[in-house]
């Protein structure tokens, strides 16, 4: 037989992990699917499932800029970054991005996840000391990883277990979220300032879900409590409140100087084209000037978090994140299954976004969910607490 007649098999060793990934997490559940995945929204439905906090994914003004950019664009510019370096300081976007959250300089990268590993390797080494929360998002803990750093996880939200742990190792980076994406707690950012003078330390705040949403227009938690001046970067992913995928570091001129240069996902990937920056400006523009947005999130926020602790849930939200504990994987289904028939459809999260045996029905807010819609969800997850057949914790 010819060669170009055989079909190749896979190693063992690759059809023996695939074959445990599928077993542990789709063949051993009741429906034979993975957790996440229930069914899709229907028309009427209540969607808590979206980062779009300010409910700008159909903004016309912003979609017209996005066409208009690509129509005026006759740049080719599907090339690594590090080849634009002195071509052009920083563009409109990042100059307004910058300037709003009161930094030096802004990069934008192609993803929130490129955004910290591309700073994490541009500022830490296998020698480097680096604190991180235990629910600091993944792409933190993996750039950490990938810099060969020496990680020290601490406790949620705890500085007492912070302060021990730099009092036992010292000087390094703290890495933290300003609002925590699965469970809608705010990092203490006062202390965390505190502890990073104290003991010599960068301090690397990712603002994903609260830059647009939190702060003088937008500007973020950071900027909300004065500590500017005292945070060393923030990151962002631009896939939440600005509606689009990229993200930002926020930082010194020299550091987004070396981001091109020193980091591989910066060095070894296009960057960003210039009909999506065109976007991403009008988008800041619609933003800085969405304070009535802003408070509507606030307000719904405020009420479905009030609501549900009145009938028990026990959450942590400080935000327009709400986890709700679910449990282990068949108790979830249950939840999921009993949300999404009465109409809601929140967001699953399991391992590796949780901690093993751990799993979250995640409710994201936006800004045009109406009060209507918020009572629905109140009823609802009432019937689910009375339900004798679903445990939350």
């Amino acid at each position: 037989m010819h060669l170009t007649q055989i079909k190749k098999a896979l190693p063992e060793f690759i059809t023996q992990k695939h074959d445990y990934f599928i077993a542990d997490r789709i063949s051993s559940n009741s429906d034979k699917k993975p957790a996440i995945c229930g069914q899709r929204p229907q028309l009427g439905d209540v969607v808590m499932q979206t980062n779009d906090y300010l409910s700008l994914n159909s903004n016309e003004e912003i979609k017209e800029a996005h066409i208009q950019g690509i129509r005026d664009n006759e740049e080719s510019l599907l090339m690594s970054g590090v080849y634009l370096l002195g071509a052009e300081k920083e563009t409109d976007f990042e100059t307004k991005l910058a300037n709003l959250t009161g930094f030096d300089s802004c990069v934008v990268t192609q993803s929130g996840w490129t955004a910290n590993v591309n700073l994490l390797q541009t500022i830490c080494d296998k020698d480097t000391n680096v604190y991180v929360d235990f629910f600091a998002h993944a792409s933190l803990w993996e750039g950490a990883r990938i810099a060969g750093a020496k990680v020290h996880m601490f406790m949620h939200n705890n500085m007492r277990h912070l302060k021990r742990q730099l009092e036992k190792n010292g000087s390094g980076i703290i890495l933290v979220d300003s609002v925590y994406s699965t469970i809608g707690t705010i990092a203490p950012l006062v202390d965390l300032v505190s502890l990073a003078y104290e003991y010599d330390c960068a301090l690397v705040v990712d603002e994903s879900h609260s830059l647009g949403t939190h702060g003088p227009n937008g500007a973020g938690i950071v900027a909300e409590l004065g500590l500017t001046e005292h945070v060393d970067f923030i990151t962002a992913s631009l896939a939440k409140t600005f509606a689009y995928r990229a993200g930002a570091i926020l930082a010194n001129e020299k550091t987004n100087y070396c981001v091109p240069m020193v980091a591989f996902p910066a060095i070894f990937s296009s960057t960003v084209l210039p009909y999506e920056l065109k976007r991403l400006s009008k988008t800041f523009d619609v933003i800085v000037r969405s304070d009535e947005r802003r408070k509507a999130l606030s307000r719904n926020a405020e009420y479905l978090n009030k609501k549900l602790r009145e009938i028990g849930y026990d959450i942590q939200s400080e935000s327009q994140i709400i986890g709700i504990d679910t449990g282990d994987v068949e108790n979830t289904i249950k939840a999921r299954n009993f949300f999404e028939n009465n109409g809601i459809f929140g967001s699953v999260f399991c391992p590796p976004a949780t901690p093993n045996g751990r799993h979250l029905l995640r409710l994201s807010i936006n800004s045009d969910h109406t009060i209507e819609e918020l009572a629905r969800v109140v009823n609802v997850c009432q019937k689910a607490w009375d339900n004798p057949e679903i445990t939350f914790r």
